[in-house]
């Protein structure tokens, strides 16, 4: 009985995390801070997945002017800037986007997947996904 019910908790919980959307607002977290750096807002624009910049955390960018930035953004509002573009659902992987580092505004492939309901995995990448990097969005509530 203790097996059945093991099994049957668990399907429930991988069907749940599946059945996960991941539009929504999500709080990115700096790599080299660890504190939270900016809420963005991801939604669905016909079968593509976009993400936006909605809101910058860090007490020198409050007011959604970009200081930290290296390039054209710097000193530029960011709010409205979109990040992450043309992402597909496929299974619980949404792939083949693309993702905008703001700082230095290089753009990467990328591609996202729910760790949990409240835990988005995002990878930025060259080539293939080996070489890149990987940060992990909290969902905002």
């Amino acid at each position: 009985m203790k097996k059945i019910l093991l099994t049957a908790f668990v399907l429930l919980a991988y069907f749940n995390i599946n059945a996960q959307d991941v539009t929504g607002k999500w709080k990115s977290i700096d790599d080299e801070t660890g504190k939270p750096k900016s809420i963005i807002e991801i939604y669905k624009d016909g079968d593509k997945y976009y993400g936006k910049i909605v809101q910058l955390l860090t007490e020198e960018n409050k007011d959604g002017v970009c200081r930290t930035c290296e390039t054209k953004y710097k000193d530029k509002n960011i709010i409205g800037l979109v990040i992450l573009k043309d992402l597909e659902k496929d299974g619980d992987t949404y792939e083949d986007g693309k993702i905008m580092d703001p700082k230095n505004a290089k753009t990467y492939s990328a591609y996202i997947k729910l760790e949990s309901p409240d835990k988005l995995k995002v990878r930025g990448y060259i080539g293939f996904s080996l070489l890149g990097r990987t940060q992990y969005w909290y969902r905002v509530k």
